[in-house]
């Protein structure tokens, strides 16, 4: 089941279910199940598995998806963690560039008040002319969980959804000693289009993912290509930490990021992630808006 937040316009933000056929967008639909589900889908994924007869039988009103704007599929998440480095090629992009590769999983905070959803506009900062692109498969937790063992991961995982894991490169290695900044600017965390159950996903390590700017190919690649794999990662941080029903883990990126080439995002450019079965983002880049005197 694919799960959306929507609104109508200014609307208020509603819960839908998409439906359709993915291969072609015009067919998708958003129907209203709030009446069933209310408004938080982080509210309910503890017991979303419990509620899918519900949601799959609501009958609310029925929206084509060109006439609703989609918001970021999880409201409010307590946590948003990304890993770097984590796809062999990546990394070995990274180690070419004199960055050393981490030997254990490297794990950042990307702040929650960086998430947008998956058409809002990415803004360039007045403060950076190096802003980068990153296609992820996020991860959304759905069950509260602790010390969870490698063999019992996918358990714990609500769906998934596609993540733009925009970096500001020099905030990242000249402006803070910590990845927290780099990666933590408004705007900079589009996710959607909307949540994809973990039941609908037969493989997520072997998910075709592309991102292109402009309509040119940055990165084409796929999930089976991560160094430490999205059940290890859950297993790693829970050692560590309570991993709470709506947290955000996105799970890496492949090589072709701009960093390596100097091939930074510019105002007016359109950077669109797609993965395999869990639909696209398609972002613009706007310009940092004019402060108040």
């Amino acid at each position: 089941m694919k799960i959306a937040r929507f609104r109508l316009g200014e609307g208020p933000v509603r819960l839908g279910r998409v439906d359709g056929d993915a291969a072609d967008p015009g067919s998708l639909t958003v129907t209203d199940v709030s009446a069933v589900a209310g408004t938080s889908l982080r509210a309910i994924l503890p017991d979303l598995g419990a509620r899918r007869d519900a949601l799959a039988g609501a009958a609310g009103e029925r929206h084509a998806l060109s006439d609703v704007v989609l918001e970021a599929p999880v409201d409010d998440p307590q946590k948003y963690l990304g890993i770097g480095m984590n796809y062999a090629a990546h990394a070995e992009e990274a180690r070419q560039a004199g960055i050393p590769v981490p030997t254990s999983q490297l794990w950042f905070n990307k702040q929650v008040s960086c998430i947008v959803g998956p058409h809002a506009g990415i803004v360039k900062p007045d403060v950076s002319d190096e802003l980068d692109y990153e296609i992820e498969l996020a991860v959304v937790i759905g069950k509260r969980c602790r010390h969870v063992p490698v063999d019992d991961a996918r358990s714990v995982i609500a769906g998934y959804t596609v993540a733009n894991d925009v970096s500001v490169r020099d905030w990242l290695q000249k402006r803070s000693p910590t990845f927290t900044l780099g990666k933590s600017f408004d705007t900079h965390g589009p996710l959607g289009p909307w949540l994809t159950t973990d039941d609908e996903v037969a493989d997520p390590l072997d998910l075709g993912m592309r991102l292109t700017v402009n309509g040119e190919v940055r990165q084409d690649w796929r999930t089976d290509d991560m160094i430490h794999d999205l059940y290890e990662q859950i297993a790693y941080l829970t050692q560590v930490m309570t991993l709470e029903p709506g947290d955000v883990l996105a799970t890496g990126t492949p090589s072709g990021i701009g960093a390596p080439t100097g091939r930074f995002l510019k105002v007016g450019d359109v950077v669109r992630a797609e993965i395999e079965g869990l639909g696209a983002l398609e972002n613009t880049v706007v310009a940092e808006p004019e402060r108040e005197a």
